[in-house]
């Protein structure tokens, strides 16, 4: 009997033990989890840089702040410009000043290919300093930047679905693409293409100019004729007129 009361005993303060070490362990879970929420909170307040988040969108892309601005677009344009220079975390500010030291070479130049090869499979975008500082304070001005960019090589890889590409993107202080150089496995690059079609934009603009200035000018001279004409019929009347009162006093 005495055994049998023993025995009940020491199950019930097992029970009791067992359920105390369980509710401990709850209460750290849950403690653990208030926690983790807390920070994740916490994480989140922080705005995640337009480096994180173009390098998380496309891993292993390079990110560069430089002003580009003064680069001629026809020298961008230029086979033997040096685009792989920006295919680094920390490219050599040199290549803004970049000059020609001769002839333009033909694209099939073993140097020039040798070049678009090594971008192939890569990404690079060029920041301004000006931009990158904008988008530190507004987190929708970051997000409209990387839209731009992504649709760019949305539209650049309907055009031509080679699945090895290069792109290297440079923005100005706005947040609009100010350069851009596509390179494929095909042995082509777009970025001439892009500096001659932007010489034939702006020819033809300025085209487009002088018409207008032609129509602008022609329709004044009409105006002018009309109105000279409106004149002479005017002196012719009033002279027909004074003739013929003279005569009618005569």
């Amino acid at each position: 009997m005495n055994l049998g009361l023993s025995n009940l005993a020491n199950n019930y303060n097992n029970y009791i033990s067992q359920q105390s070490k369980v509710a401990e362990q709850n209460t750290n879970i849950g403690f653990n989890s208030i926690l983790s929420t807390k920070a994740a909170q916490k994480a989140a307040k922080i705005e995640c840089s337009f480096k994180e988040i173009w390098q998380s969108r496309f891993p292993g892309a390079y990110y560069n702040v430089m002003d580009t601005s003064k680069i001629d677009s026809t020298l961008w344009g230029r086979n033997d410009y040096p685009w792989e220079k920006y295919f680094t975390n920390n490219a050599d500010e040199s290549v803004l000043d970049w000059k020609p030291s001769g002839v333009e070479p033909p694209m099939s130049d073993p140097k020039v290919q040798a070049r678009i090869n090594s971008t192939i499979g890569k990404k690079a975008i060029v920041v301004p300093p000006q931009l990158e500082e904008k988008m530190k304070n507004d987190s929708e001005l970051a997000k409209r930047v990387l839209a731009k960019v992504e649709n760019f090589i949305a539209s650049q890889d309907a055009a031509n679905p080679n699945p090895r590409k290069g792109y290297l993107i440079a923005l100005d202080e706005n947040g609009e693409i100010a350069h851009a150089c596509v390179t494929s496995e095909k042995m082509t690059v777009s970025s001439s293409e892009m500096a001659e079609s932007y010489k034939r934009r702006k020819e033809k603009h300025a085209e487009y100019e002088r018409m207008a200035e032609e129509t602008v000018l022609k329709h004044k001279l009409q105006e002018q004729q009309v109105a000279d004409r409106k004149v002479y019929t005017s002196n012719l009347r009033q002279e027909i007129m004074d003739k013929y009162e003279k005569n009618t006093i005569l």
